[in-house]
């Protein structure tokens, strides 16, 4: 699970601070999807750098499978990030010379830490991950050979190589059509139910709401419960 408790982050701003994210306090439980929701510039970016452990917040507790994060040094975030956290960006940020299989593997070789086996496991999931998001048949072709939504496909599992416990994705579909962006939303509302991942979502578009369990409005850096998603009415 993930509980952002009563966090708050502010930017300097000539002689004062601006506030990004103002006390806000936020659930993901394994096996739902979770939506945050909001206008451009309301905070949800900020949001989930702060679930990622990328920004420490000024106040409030960040934590990630029972360890606040808030505490821990950068290294020791740096690590839990690695192991607990998965993160799907916005845009897929893939490597052009990789295959998709290649894509996945990757992850299983960064970090350099863990025994030989256990990567040796991590690497053993690639082709399992690839036909979870069904591209195992398109395995061994590389980024410029693949549509959009594939590329996404291919982020999603990358993600998901670790086990994370969480899953952090962030506007999945904004450079999708509608019928690829909602294969796509309903793939990430299948993995987490299966995985137990607790899934926090940044979007804009309602469109896909469906996908979503629960859904948090963020206004002005301020966050409040909008309730449960047609799908768990």
């Amino acid at each position: 699970m993930i509980l952002l408790d009563d966090v708050t982050l502010t930017y300097p701003d000539g002689d004062s601070r601006v506030t990004a994210v103002d006390r806000v306090t936020i659930e993901g439980r394994p096996g739902i999807v979770t939506g945050i929701t909001g206008p451009s510039g309301s905070g949800k970016s900020s949001i989930l750098a702060i679930a990622a452990t990328l920004v420490r917040p000024d106040s409030g507790r960040v934590l990630v499978d029972g360890t606040d994060a808030t505490t821990l040094s950068r290294a020791e975030a740096t690590t839990l990030r690695r192991e607990k956290i998965g993160i799907v960006f916005q845009q897929p940020q893939l490597l052009p010379a990789l295959t998709a299989r290649e894509q996945v593997r990757v992850m299983a070789e960064l970090g350099g830490r863990g025994t030989r086996a256990r990567r040796a496991a991590v690497r053993a999931r690639v082709d399992d991950l690839l036909d979870a998001v069904g591209l195992i048949d398109q395995a061994e072709r590389r980024p410029a050979q693949l549509s959009g939504g594939q590329r996404q496909r291919i982020a999603i599992a990358r993600a998901l190589v670790h086990e994370p416990r969480v899953l952090l994705v962030d506007e999945p579909t904004s450079a999708l059509d509608r019928q690829r962006g909602a294969a796509i939303m309903e793939l990430l509302a299948r993995l987490t139910r299966e995985r137990g991942t607790a899934t926090l979502l940044v979007t804009h578009d309602l469109v896909h709401e469906s996908a979503l369990d629960e859904t948090v409005e963020v206004v002005d850096g301020t966050a409040r419960p909008a309730g449960l998603t047609s799908r768990t009415r």
